[in-house]
């Protein structure tokens, strides 16, 4: 099968005379996670047999399953190598086997409509099909209950959507496929056109309106955790209709040219105010309507479950850093267990300093070929919940200013050890979701009782000490690095072995909801409608979870402009900082800059990282560029593939392409 051909009869059509379907072959995860893992015994099996059975019909179920993309994996995740949230040495990934860098040739600019970076356009598209065949064909299954058959349909439309979904982000309006082509269409039936964005989003929610009221609202065995739920469909529609509400999708006049070849417009640009705020009233309602749902379901706030007794300090941290690597956890509505778990785990190899140099000083599988670059240090807020500049705590303070560990922040930074004043005072979720020079380093090796900030394994990666820079292929990139994506419970075991424990990623959780809860009411009606208390209400709970002062409290008390909550535009500054903090290294920065319109703007601010080849801490702390990344018009989507244009020429490219 040609899979760059997505518009030619063997994407779209069903063949009903067809005598062998290929069942896709799903990737094997973890153990919890049989349903996944079942193909036909002989690999193949005819139209007539698939839809025999049950037995038979949710092997196919299975299949539909099979298409979900590979979040958190590095080389195949659209949004994780390819922002600007983490930095790479560009040619430095072959020789490491951890990760081949391809996605992270969109960071740097190389994206081509020629042959497209993260290019999964035909491939989703047979995930569509086969949802279709699935919907035209289970009323045949003989043997399935009512019940059965009806959740079944509504997983498979929740897929249907959600492909749709992933398509529409990367590329805006595309063709819908709501029911496959006869193997007779004509060819000019066969050459779809794309449907405008509005088209493309009612489906959708068409779609998920069908399948909620069929799903349970838990899965009742662990061989089927990861199968979608009611949550999950709830949570799904309310975040694809807060991204038909924003700025990118929402009469985006910048997108006016882009039109069919009969002159249909693709997107929506001549909306009056009232139809603005209209999609945000209804991205509200679903937000809403998901976290009670979510409520019913048991799903909330995670809560790390110690065996050991911990301060306070590490006990809150890791109910920050268990929320992501803690599998299946009560704050997760959905986990994507698609991703293959061993990309699960060179994610962490690529994220990990090697804590345990005295033991094995040349452990050759961690690299550190991943790091944040400074501007995400400084994104996070001070230990008030305050951005550093509005801290008047932080009044006269150089940020870079040499400062050396004491007594009071033992359990974050290495006592006597000189770092930054930038390293200091800082919120929870920055000791939690980030590693540098002269942190603590909270992992398996020191979890016991009695635990002191002696027994903890640090960071020392200056030129000359532990984790310093050890080629160039080998060692920090920008001093920064991504604990949050690092299980605690790793260790190293061998001079050559690295113990990783993996876990599915985490595709949603609950404060990703909330916090689309609180910007959909702020963009509907402003922090003083009449869904205020909710608003707040929705952001303090996942600020409270993080350790920091709720919005009134912090700015009141605490920033150089009291009530500075009180405006539209300051508060969507509050939640959209609040999202980029809260959901750090999660793959969703890189969407949520687009669906804002605030890349040109981040992009702008250049890649920049401490000078790790230097011993002395006043040469390693001085921001060194790196990198500088150009963002326009034409970046905020995916180019379709030229040779699929000039295969379909009812297909428009997309601006600037």
């Amino acid at each position: 099968m040609n899979y760059n051909l997505h518009i030619m009869r063997n994407i779209y059509t069903l063949n009903k005379g067809l005598k062998a379907l290929v069942l896709a072959s799903v990737i094997a995860l973890c153990s919890c996670n049989h349903y996944l893992d079942i193909v036909p015994d002989d690999g193949l099996a005819t139209l007539e047999s698939a839809f025999s059975l049950r037995s038979t019909a949710i092997k196919y179920l299975y299949t539909c399953y099979a298409f979900l993309p590979s979040s958190g994996h590095l080389d195949l995740d659209q949004g994780y190598a390819t922002g600007d949230e983490f930095w790479a040495i560009y040619d430095r990934r072959e020789s490491t086997g951890i990760w081949s860098g391809t996605l992270f040739n969109m960071a740097r600019g190389f994206q081509t409509a020629a042959a497209p970076y993260g290019n999964d356009w035909a491939g989703i598209y047979e995930g569509i099909r086969c949802c279709n065949i699935m919907l035209e064909n289970i009323g045949t299954v003989p043997d399935l209950e009512e019940w059965e058959k009806l959740q079944w349909i509504a997983e498979v439309k929740f897929l249907k959507a959600f492909y749709h979904f992933h398509l529409m982000r990367k590329w805006g309006p595309v063709p819908l496929i709501r029911e496959n082509l006869d193997i007779n269409a004509s060819v000019e039936e066969v050459r779809v056109s794309r449907d405008p964005m509005e088209d493309c989003f009612a489906y959708l929610k068409q779609l998920l309106d069908e399948a909620i009221p069929d799903l349970p609202l838990k899965n009742p065995a662990r061989d089927e955790w990861g199968r979608i739920t009611r949550p999950i469909a709830a949570a799904m529609k309310a975040k694809i209709l807060v991204y038909a509400a924003s700025p990118l999708f929402n009469n985006n006049t910048e997108q006016a040219t882009l039109k069919n070849h009969d002159g249909t417009p693709l997107f929506k640009t001549d909306k009056s105010d009232d139809e603005v705020r209209a999609a945000w009233d209804s991205a509200m309602v679903a937000c809403r309507a998901a976290i009670e749902i979510c409520k019913d379901g048991g799903i909330g706030l995670y809560k790390f479950n110690s065996r050991y007794a911990l301060p306070d300090t590490l006990l809150l941290e890791m109910n920050l850093r268990g929320a992501i690597t803690d599998k299946w956890n009560e704050g997760i509505i959905w986990t994507n267990v698609h991703t293959d778990l061993g990309a699960n785990q060179n994610l962490q190899q690529a994220a990990t300093p090697n804590l345990q140099w005295y033991e094995y000083p040349d452990m050759p599988s961690l690299y550190n070929n991943i790091q944040p670059p400074i501007k995400i240090a400084e994104m996070f807020y001070t230990e008030h919940g305050l951005p550093i500049e509005n801290d008047v705590a932080w009044n006269g303070l150089d940020p870079y200013e040499l400062r050396v560990g004491d007594n009071e922040h033992r359990w974050y930074l290495r006592k006597d050890y000189t770092t930054i004043q930038m390293n200091f005072d800082r919120e929870p979720r920055f000791y939690a979701y980030m590693g540098f020079d002269g942190g603590q380093w909270f992992e398996n090796h020191s979890y016991k009782n009695n635990l002191t900030p002696n027994d903890m394994l640090w960071v020392a990666c200056r030129a000359g000490k532990d984790q310093q820079k050890k080629g160039y292929d080998w060692g920090p990139v920008t001093g920064y690095y991504l604990k949050k994506v690092v299980h605690f419970e790793n260790y190293q075991n061998g001079v050559t072995s690295y113990s990783c424990t993996r876990y599915p990623w985490p595709e949603m959780r609950y404060t990703d909801l909330l916090l689309l809860y609180a910007e959909a009411i702020n963009e509907a009606e402003g922090p003083n409608g009449p869904n205020r208390e909710a608003l707040f209400n929705s952001i303090d709970s996942v600020r409270i979870h993080a350790g920091i002062p709720r919005v009134k409290e912090a700015w009141d008390n605490y920033s150089n402009h009291p009530n500075y909550y009180d405006s539209y535009e300051n508060m969507k500054k509050i939640i959209h900082r609040e999202r980029l903090i809260e959901l750090a290294f999660e793959g969703q920065r890189f969407w949520d800059l687009r669906r804002w319109k605030e890349a040109y703007q981040e992009y702008a601010k250049g890649i920049y990282g401490f000078k790790v080849t230097a011993s002395k801490p006043e040469e390693y702390y001085q921001p060194t560029p790196l990198a500088e990344q150009k963002f326009s018009v034409k970046d905020y989507f995916w180019p379709i593939q030229t040779s699929i244009i000039e295969q379909n020429p009812n297909l428009v490219q997309n601006i600037g392409w």
